[in-house]
């Protein structure tokens, strides 16, 4: 399996077998590559064609004659101009019947990565660079683009038009034309591809430099607010400059690498060029060639050099698209730690018991999170898990979510064992409102609709006025079609909580899970939610998990947590009596309280 952490694959390691994993997207439309391929043909019979008109054109008129310079010119000038539009047309044809098949080739594939990327753990994401991967898949679709048209209309067809070239010389005229023009060919390629190879590693800076750059860009718009918090304008823009000043630095060395590549292929070609020519026109002055093959072997040698300095180009490009591509592969090629076992079904629906069997859980082995927990939340209960910060009651949740996968023990829903469960249908069951509310950049209607894309607008409605958002949404002046800004920064954080109270309630799962759901709510609202949920939670199971004690004394049982461990189980009042550890944390919210 490709390690988790690679993210820059050097394209002295690009796999050919690139093009392979390609082929299935592009049989997609067979009939349209079958096509194009005949449009090719036709266009390098046309291509190919050219010279020999242009010869006897030529050669006509350089002949003496009224006649010959009337009519015989007239004809192949004519037949000159059909085949160069015929090459032109069916170079188009090609082009346009090969579009749609890269177009959607480039589809397939950045949904299948945008589909795997969700697809992906949690743990994954906690460590990926948005920025960076971006780039990735933006650099990858536009490599099968180029990839795709080059590869196949270009480097094939521009070494068979060779291959042509080389044997119609010396069929026609003699060796040394061939000679010349395959020894030219040889010595491109060769400097080309050694030349390439040296110079990639700075393409692969220049690349990884971008990625850094644009990664950090990203990181710190996303993290606006807290820039601001801490008046680091200024470290930001530094920070991103000497990565801009990395990827210039990569750039120039890329340009100057570039400038000595196209330099040694222009000599080869001018070289190569030349000698032809000094060659073919001895033949006419010896009269073992006329003034037309001249043209002819001018021509071809132009028409042979021509791509052949194009497939330098194509070449270069190449390389980088296909480790570009590569990437993109690579992307997919990363595997979830948390799948679904090759035995799973989906849930099937119950009352909502809930049960916790001696779970333990650690992210490294030397530092265990949970060290068996035990604990059971009957069908409608609401069940509150408290305890200082660190004491593992998030991880609870992210556990019954299966974010992860417990390393001990069990946890079941109505007596499955969430692991032989599908995580689609586990995850339908569960209605969550996390503490840190995320938001995307559309209306308020469709952040609270994405609990349930198909709900209607009296639906959305309805828990907007259970999250008491009705009267914040009433006063606004595109009301529910208000926009909230990138991660919802255009509204607080109570009204933040709100929208997501509201689209967890619009879900209406049999489990609800409340992650300090109401932790930036004034006193006021948070009463009036309190009592909503109430009503609602009447008829789901609800694990509230909950710093501020204040919120969870009507819970059917509350759990206490430290170090892991269950401490202390029972009512509010149960456990105040009890004068534990749950006592002194209630005693220590109320004195900070009446401070305040």
């Amino acid at each position: 399996m490709r390690s988790r952490t690679q993210t820059h694959v050097a394209f002295s390691e690009v796999n050919w077998g690139t093009l392979k994993s390609l082929l299935p997207y592009m049989m997609e439309f067979r009939t349209r590559v079958a096509l194009a391929m005949l449009c090719l043909i036709a266009a390098k019979i046309a291509s190919v064609g050219l010279p020999f008109i242009l010869k006897h054109v030529v050669d006509s008129l350089d002949a003496k004659g009224a006649d010959a310079m009337l009519a015989l010119p007239l004809g192949l000038l004519l037949a000159y101009g059909a085949v160069r539009f015929s090459n032109v047309l069916f170079g188009e044809l090609r082009d346009t019947l090969f579009g749609r098949v890269t177009e959607r080739a480039m589809r397939r594939l950045g949904l299948k990565v945008f589909k795997h990327l969700h697809h992906l753990d949690l743990e994954y994401h906690l460590g990926r660079q948005t920025g960076g991967i971006s780039r990735d898949i933006e650099r990858g679709t536009a490599g099968i683009s180029f990839l795709m048209r080059f590869m196949v209309f270009n480097i094939g067809p521009t070494l068979l038009e060779i291959a042509m070239v080389m044997g119609l010389l010396w069929w026609n005229y003699h060796l040394g034309f061939a000679l010349i023009v395959g020894v030219a060919v040889v010595l491109y390629v060769g400097f080309s591809v050694l030349a390439t190879e040296w110079r990639t590693h700075f393409v692969r800076e220049m690349n990884q430099a971008e990625s850094e750059s644009s990664s950090r860009a990203v990181d710190s718009l996303l993290n606006f607010e807290t820039v601001k918090y801490f008046t680091n304008e200024a470290e930001e823009a530094r920070l991103y400059d000497r990565g801009l000043a990395q990827w210039e630095m990569a750039r120039r060395k890329n340009r100057l690498s570039l400038f000595a590549l196209n330099g040694g292929q222009a000599l080869i070609i001018a070289v190569a060029m030349t000698a032809a020519l000094i060659l073919a026109a001895n033949d006419v002055i010896n009269g073992s060639m006329t003034l037309g093959d001249f043209v002819l072997i001018n021509a071809f040698m132009m028409q042979v050099f021509m791509p052949l300095n194009f497939l330098g180009f194509v070449y270069r490009e190449m390389k980088g698209a296909m480790a570009n591509i590569e990437k993109l592969f690579g992307l997919l090629d990363v595997q979830p730690r948390v799948v679904d076992s090759p035995d799973a079904g989906p849930l099937v629906p119950g009352p909502g018991r809930i049960e916790f069997e001696d779970v333990r859980f650690h992210y490294h082995s030397d530092r265990p999170i949970l060290k068996g927990i035990g604990l059971t939340v009957e069908p409608r209960q609401k069940v509150a898990i408290v305890g200082s910060s660190g004491a593992g009651k998030s991880t609870l949740f992210k556990l019954l979510f299966r974010f992860y996968d417990v390393t001990g023990g069990a946890i079941r829903i109505d007596g499955q064992d969430i692991r032989h469960l599908t995580q689609h249908s586990l995850r339908q069951a569960i209605g969550v409102v996390p503490q840190d509310t995320v938001l995307f950049n559309t209306s308020i209607l469709e952040n609270v609709r994405y609990g349930r894309v198909d709900a209607t607008d009296e639906e959305v409605w309805d828990v907007i006025r259970l999250a008491h958002l009705d009267e914040f949404v009433s006063r606004l002046p595109e009301g529910l079609q208000t926009r909230v800004g990138e991660r919802g920064l255009k509204l607080s954080g109570g009204e933040k909580q709100r929208v997501a109270i509201a689209r967890a309630l619009l879900k209406r799962p049999p489990i609800m899970v409340f992650d300090e759901a109401t932790s930036s709510l004034d006193s006021h609202s948070e009463k009036s939610i309190l009592t909503a949920l109430k009503e609602v939670a009447a008829e789901q199971t609800t694990l509230v998990i909950a710093h501020r004690l204040s919120t969870v004394i009507d819970a059917d049982a509350i759990v206490v947590l430290k170090d892991g461990v269950v401490v202390e189980q029972g009512t509010h009042q149960a456990l105040l009596a009890l004068g534990g550890h749950y006592a002194r944390l209630w005693a220590l919210q109320q004195k900070q309280s009446d401070e305040m």
